[in-house]
């Protein structure tokens, strides 16, 4: 047990954690925080922070009734938390709740039950939640807090300010919206780092009065609005010209002039040292808006590594896949492995997994029905999905991840050695027969099955298809010829100005006979170095701008009518 672990909830006061889930960037959740969330029974979440919590938490949470207008539920005062109370399978996900925090978390902990209340930042410097801590206390009910990475801190980390160095300045920490006179004049004549949370539209606020407090107007600031996420930026002035800053960016007045920024105030904000040490918004693709035209289950781990590059994936599937129009060719196919007619089964994508995973749980099968099979999976996705499945593929392509990869490492049939000829080969309607002949020349019996059809997904939402057309998006990724084709049929053309990635020749040949200038293509046909070749790309871009001295930009700010920001990097 480790010394944050807790005993169960007693059965009659429950258990409250509160936890800080950090100022954005889900990777900034600890190993606590996630632990407590998998065994909460209610998770209480501040809106901001309930789509970083939420993919933690068990699906048989409970649901507390937070319906708008309920008699019993007073109104949450001006200033207070608005707060969501989450379950994995409920439809009220996401309904705003109206009843007071302390209120709230206190009735959840009724009946000895695991709550979880969840905050931005850290829970003792960025919320006010020490009331319904001492509420808990009152109660009787035991708690424990959770911290986690405070805004304060996290976002000038982010923004490459480091607050302190060998010397060990003094660090002040400063609230704009409750900061009284007397700490401004403390603040103002101290000569340490200042961090000041405040809004986009006060900020020029903030630093006169700093400057009347006695700071130099010529004293290095640094401005992060949606520090830690993708929608991150940054911008280097003075506390004498950042007013000035803002105008010339366009950035005030604005609409979004509420938002929240950490402001740093000090020698180590300055742009120079800054420019070395911006290691978040100098990712290869940070910021950029990339297109992944695939289903959402293959699209999820390229659109891991593409965050990780600093970019915003937009999942838009191009092809629905749906099950065979006759089912009999797949139902017997799928008893044969049970009686014993085939020596190897082959998966040529993880929709071939699905198929015969859901086929199997139809008979009440698992994956003790694949005992003395050979399992074969052409590439790593689809050998993770078997894996997930209890079934480890005996022969995965060492090479080229695709069906001649396959054939490469396939060993021909051997009558000495192989008691049993044949093949099951469960895939896509529209599969090309490159597997199926080349098993076939190797000396095996192919049987070839319709395990699922691919047909064209429904159009995306207006607002893509626009985004597409317009020039909305930086880049798209093509991972075959189908989904440029399928793209295009559903949502129309990409813009000019958006970059083009494909993943072989092939799809960038289908690209181009569509009217597209490919610009990126992946030396190996794998969705993974495909997405290294556009943070390759992306990174060559961005070092051809900074040695010609121009602004760092987005490809989607080239197009007619883009706002064109400077953007401190």
């Amino acid at each position: 047990m480790s010394p944050t672990t807790l005993p169960a909830a007693g059965p009659e006061h429950g258990h409250v954690t509160f936890l800080g889930a950090g100022p954005g960037d889900p990777g900034l959740l600890t190993l606590r925080a996630v632990e407590a969330l998998a065994s909460a029974d209610v998770l209480v979440a501040e809106h901001e922070v309930l789509d970083v919590v939420r993919v933690h938490a068990r699906s048989g949470v409970a649901v507390v009734n937070t319906e708008p207008g309920s008699s019993s539920d007073p109104v949450l005062g001006t200033g207070a938390p608005q707060l969501t109370v989450v379950d994995g399978s409920s439809a009220t996900t996401g309904v705003p709740a109206v009843r007071d925090a302390a209120h709230l978390v206190m009735e959840a902990a009724r009946g000895g039950r695991r709550v979880v209340r969840a905050v931005s930042g850290d829970p003792g410097l960025d919320a006010y939640a020490a009331e319904e801590m001492l509420a808990c206390a009152r109660a009787g009910v035991p708690f424990e807090v959770v911290p986690g990475v405070a805004a304060a801190v996290g976002v000038p980390a982010y923004a490459g300010v480091p607050l302190r160095d060998a010397e060990g300045a003094d660090v002040r920490f400063v609230d704009a919206r409750t900061a009284s006179d007397r700490c401004w004049t403390e603040v103002g004549a101290s000569d340490g780092t200042v961090v000041v949370s405040t809004t986009l539209d006060s900020v020029a606020a903030a630093a006169g009065e700093l400057v009347a407090a006695g700071r130099k107007p010529d004293t290095p600031m640094t401005v992060t609005v949606a520090g830690t996420t993708t929608r991150q930026r940054t911008w280097t002035a003075t506390l004498g010209t950042i007013a000035q800053t803002f105008k010339q960016a366009k950035v005030l007045p604005s609409p979004e002039g509420g938002r929240p920024v950490i402001a740093v105030v000090g020698e180590r904000s300055a742009a120079a040292q800054r420019d070395q040490l911006s290691w978040f918004e100098n990712k290869p693709l940070f910021g950029w808006r990339v297109l992944v035209p695939r289903t959402k289950e293959q699209a999820a781990s390229l659109s891991d590594q593409l965050r990780s590059y600093g970019a915003v994936p937009h999942e838009v599937p191009t092809i629905a896949v749906e099950p065979p129009r006759t089912p009999q060719q797949m139902e017997r196919a799928v008893k044969g492995l049970v009686t014993g007619r085939y020596e190897w089964i082959a998966f040529t994508s993880v929709n071939a997994v699905k198929a015969v995973r859901e086929k199997f749980e139809e008979y009440g099968l698992d994956a003790r029905a694949f005992a003395g099979i050979k399992v074969a999976a052409v590439g790593e996705q689809t050998a993770k999905a078997l894996i997930a499945f209890g079934v480890k593929p005996d022969l995965v392509p060492s090479g080229e991840q695709s069906a001649a990869g396959l054939l490469e490492d396939w060993p021909p049939y051997d009558p000495v050695f192989d008691p049993i000829d044949r093949v099951f080969l469960p895939r896509a309607d529209i599969a090309t027969e490159t597997l199926v002949a080349g098993l076939i020349e190797l000396g095996w019996e192919v049987d070839d099955v319709t395990a699922y059809r691919t047909v064209r997904a429904s159009p995306p939402p207006a607002e893509t298809r626009e985004a597409i057309k317009g020039g909305g998006f930086d880049a798209v990724l093509f991972t075959s010829s189908s989904t440029v084709r399928n793209l295009v049929g559903i949502a129309g053309k990409p813009h000019n100005v958006t970059v083009i990635a494909c993943i072989g020749p092939a799809t960038a040949k289908t690209a181009e006979e569509h009217g597209l200038r490919v610009d990126v293509m992946a030396p190996e046909p794998s969705v993974h170095k495909l997405a290294e070749a556009l943070a390759d790309f992306g990174l060559k871009r961005r070092a051809a701008a900074v040695e010609a001295g121009d602004p760092v930009t987005r490809p989607s700010e080239r197009r007619p009518g883009a706002r064109r920001r400077r953007t401190t990097t």
